[in-house]
């Protein structure tokens, strides 16, 4: 497991399993989080999945509130005030907001025991987000807009107001007055759409007319098909390269996101058939390599999983 773990002397030369009692066992921290989304979601859509009972007993063997109190007690050490900042801090929110809208019994009890760990990550989120000056717009975790997304589906279906509320500010001083997207992109390591997630971000911020307006200003060429890169997926040359291997999760993320956006606007719109025609292109790339090196399958299936459902009809 490749840790976010400073060391400070010969003392903090602890096991994964010890210093992440649940989440640990995937490549790193934040992919073994949304890792137990995708298995909470599963469950959820599928309840009578033929490994339903094996991920019923994985989460009441590894969701107590003895993990949790060790998973907690990290965020205390010295040097962890920006450990796993923000993509981490998001995927915790997304999976705790996930658990709490389950209609399951076991999962409400999940849910529970979850929280504590999920208000201290939207404690950092309001500590961190009034000094944040600047969005970071680059398309690996480090990227704001994709942070906000999630944290604001935990603030909505956990009826966080004051999260909601430092949320939706940050991402209004961040990208309201943003106009003519360049989309310079993608980088050879990305994961996300700089340009794609900020209007995905926005999507989720700006009431649907406000959302419309904003989004024509933000893509003004969007029917002529510029920018260009927007429209084509990319290609992963080496899948067991870490780095590399982000681009199928790029093609994945472009595909969850044009569908979400096209979504957002009215049928009629000579723009949604190209938006879905350009989803369904980018999905198509890249879902029959998930699970084709270690590299991608530790966490594509993630990105699968919010592509395909973005793509099913309303």
């Amino acid at each position: 497991m490749k840790l976010d773990h400073v060391l400070t002397g010969p003392e903090d030369l602890i096991a994964p399993r010890t210093l992440h009692p649940i989440f640990f066992g995937s490549f790193d921290w934040h992919s073994c989080v949304h890792a137990w989304w995708l298995l909470a979601r599963l469950l959820r859509r599928c309840p009578d999945l033929a490994d339903a009972a094996r991920i019923h007993d994985h989460f009441a063997a590894s969701f107590t509130r003895d993990n949790v109190a060790v998973e907690l007690a990290y965020l205390s050490r010295p040097f962890t005030g920006t450990f796993e900042r923000p993509y981490g801090w998001a995927w915790l929110l997304k999976l705790a907001a996930e658990l709490h809208a389950h209609p399951n019994d076991e999962a409400g009890r999940w849910s529970a025991v979850l929280q504590p760990l999920a208000i201290a990550f939207a404690r950092r989120f309001l500590e961190y987000l009034p000094k944040a000056r600047y969005p970071i717009r680059s398309g690996v975790h480090s990227n704001t807009a994709f942070a906000l997304a999630l944290a604001m589906d935990y603030a909505r279906t956990c009826n966080d107001v004051e999260l909601a509320e430092a949320l939706a500010r940050a991402a209004h001083a961040w990208y309201r007055d943003d106009a003519d997207c360049q989309a310079w992109e993608p980088g050879g390591e990305d994961f996300l759409s700089p340009c794609l997630i900020e209007a995905e971000c926005m999507r989720r911020m700006l009431p649907s007319q406000e959302f419309a307006t904003w989004f024509t200003r933000f893509l003004p060429r969007l029917a002529q098909r510029e920018p260009r890169t927007l429209f084509h997926p990319v290609v992963a040359s080496d899948r067991s390269d870490g780095k590399i291997a982000h681009l199928d999760g790029l093609n994945l993320s472009r595909a969850w996101c044009w569908n979400l956006l096209a979504g957002a606007l009215p049928e009629s719109d000579p723009r949604v058939a190209l938006m879905r025609d350009v989803a369904r292109r980018h999905l198509e790339a890249s879902i029959q390599h998930i699970a084709e090196d270690y590299m991608g399958e530790h966490w594509l299936a993630t990105f699968a999983l919010l592509a395909l459902e973005a793509a099913e009809p309303d």
